[in-house]
């Protein structure tokens, strides 16, 4: 059995290298902090401003216009995933884009959570072969169009779009790996 006899108690007051070390590390993490949650308002604001907009014709499909929003959704979630130089930081700036949704955004936020969709397009991304033609296949899949050429296009390019503007935002908010 052990004895608490091995057991070392450290003193009340750290050495001063080890504080002066926590106070760097911990100034270093706030600012991250800082940047993550700024970086998921940016994005929830260029969502807000593109979810219904971009691409967009006079059509009044209701289901496409709710596909489109789970795919930039889904984008934004993958692409701070894979160009986050942190997972913790990524996490931050996905929950404060979330916030953002539902504080400004409700019936949108409401939308953005059925895990169904987000499944299908995660089948679609962890292949990692031709990931933006499956993601475009799925878009139009889900919009009830499988297999027609012009819904798999703008599902391709509603990704390639969306992706390259939180690319932007990660990178101008200094989070990029």
């Amino acid at each position: 059995m052990f004895d608490d006899r091995d057991m070392k108690i450290a003193g009340s007051k750290p050495s001063e290298s080890i504080k002066r070390n926590n106070v760097e590390d911990t100034a270093l993490t706030l600012e991250k902090i800082a940047a993550a949650k700024n970086l998921g308002k940016n994005i929830g604001v260029k969502f807000c401003e593109s979810v219904n907009t971009a691409f967009v014709d006079d059509t009044t499909d209701s289901q496409m216009l709710i596909q489109r929003q789970f795919l930039l959704s889904f984008t934004v979630s993958v692409t701070l995933d894979e160009l986050c130089f942190d997972d913790s930081a990524a996490g931050i700036a996905e929950k404060s884009f979330l916030d953002y949704l539902k504080g400004h955004a409700p019936q949108i936020y409401a939308t953005c959570s059925d895990t169904g969709a987000f499944s299908f397009y995660y089948l679609a991304y962890r292949r990692k072969i031709e990931v933006e033609r499956r993601i475009g296949q799925t878009f139009a899949m889900l919009c009830a169009h499988d297999g027609d050429p012009i819904y798999q296009e703008l599902g391709e390019v509603l990704y390639c779009w969306f992706r390259s503007v939180v690319q932007k935002e990660i990178e101008k908010c200094d989070l990029a790996k």
